[in-house]
């Protein structure tokens, strides 16, 4: 599923470079490697501003915080996701409101979110999710927010680089994105890091207060912030890497364009949730200006065999995830929390199955990838 050091070996001399740069400044938190990063992520995400820190998990606590959700209130997020999300919004007192997933995209849409706000009036904030590369459909998830006075913020830590049907990118959007740099991300650190993007100045510079220790320029502590930054060297080396990420971008959506062919002459759909005619649903495209980074490449297998298909690739050498087992709500962290009914997030924990699509991926290996796939389902 992923091969870091197939990605670092071609790129040694250059982040070797980087690397001794910043040992050689002795700048090792902040300084210009950190807002070299600050200003790429800006431009990158069509934002005014950009704020790093330590972690994407850091950039979900900071955004919400930032936008004023604090003890006892409630956010809306989808179940289906990575625990972190909602993990964020407990981290602060808070109460994450669990909403369903449009079963077509995986991602939380305008419906989604009114069911939640139905069962939550008072919700404060919604936390969309861009998963698995997809990014939510910001324009009419905006025009609701701003209708019932919610903060919307972006968690797109999956989606660098994408955009949604309406070209939206990732992190620009909403009131925050939150993006993460660990390393088996499009866009993956040496370690943790993160960074969020934002149009607001003024929601910019509670970021870098809140990050700082809730120091403000002046140096006077008028909230009680936490010690949240990118160091450095991790900036350096994502510097460099940044530089090709639009090319590993390109081969991901090669690599999902071409098991989408495969697949599909073999019989497969794109109907989601699973055609129950049919033994395999593969994602569905995005249409254009949208752009989906494939951060994980999910088709769909009908529940039961799934998990048999699972184990059949396994024996056949080829790794596969599954991206999630069970619903955030299910976590006994948050028995008793408010959830709207998750039909739609029940379906996918059962039936969704990620292939291997990290940009280093050779076309023999791909073909064997979707042969096997093809052989086990359509025989």
């Amino acid at each position: 599923m992923v091969d870091l050091a197939a990605q670092h070996a071609p790129l040694r001399a250059e982040i070797d470079e980087a690397i001794a740069r910043v040992l050689d400044s002795q700048r090792f938190v902040g300084g210009p490697e950190v807002e070299a990063l600050e200003r790429s992520m800006a431009r990158l995400c069509e934002t005014e501003f950009a704020v790093g820190c330590a972690s994407g998990t850091d950039a979900l606590i900071l955004a919400l915080e930032a936008a004023g959700v604090g003890t006892g209130d409630a956010v809306l997020c989808p179940s289906f996701t990575f625990f972190a999300t909602a993990g964020a919004i407990a981290r602060l007192g808070a109460r994450p409101v669990f909403v369903d997933i449009d079963p077509a995209t995986l991602d939380v849409g305008p419906d989604q979110a009114e069911a939640g706000r139905a069962l939550c009036p008072d919700a404060k904030a919604l936390l969309a999710v861009h998963l698995f590369g997809r990014v939510a459909p910001m324009g009419p998830l905006l025009r609701w927010a701003d209708q019932h006075g919610i903060a919307l913020i972006e968690d797109a830590a999956q989606a660098i680089g994408g955009r949604d049907a309406d070209g939206i990118a990732a992190g620009a959007g909403g009131l925050a994105g939150c993006f993460s740099f660990f390393p088996s991300k499009n866009l993956g650190a040496l370690g943790d890091g993160g960074v969020i993007t934002t149009r607001s100045e003024a929601m910019a510079e509670r970021l870098r207060t809140l990050r700082n220790h809730g120091a403000g320029p002046d140096g006077f502590h008028r909230v009680a912030g936490t010690n949240s930054r990118v160091d450095a060297l991790q900036a350096a080396v994502l510097g460099v890497k940044l530089r090709y990420l639009d090319e590993w971008t390109k081969r991901r959506s090669q690599h999902a364009a071409e098991y989408d062919r495969l697949f599909t002459e073999a019989g497969a759909t794109t109907a989601q949730p699973v055609d129950r005619t049919r033994p395999l649903s593969t994602p569905r495209p995005e249409p254009d200006p949208g752009i989906h980074v494939h951060n994980q490449y999910v088709v769909r297998v009908e529940a039961g065999a799934r998990d048999t298909l699972r184990a059949q690739l396994a024996e056949d050498g080829i790794e596969t995830r599954i991206y999630y087992e069970r619903g955030v709500h299910l976590e006994p962290c948050f028995a008793g929390a408010l959830a709207a009914p998750l039909p739609a997030t029940e379906a996918a924990c059962r039936e969704t199955l990620a292939l291997p699509i990290r940009p280093e991926l050779g076309t023999a290996d791909r073909e064997y990838v979707a042969a096997r796939v093809v052989r086990r389902l359509f025989r």
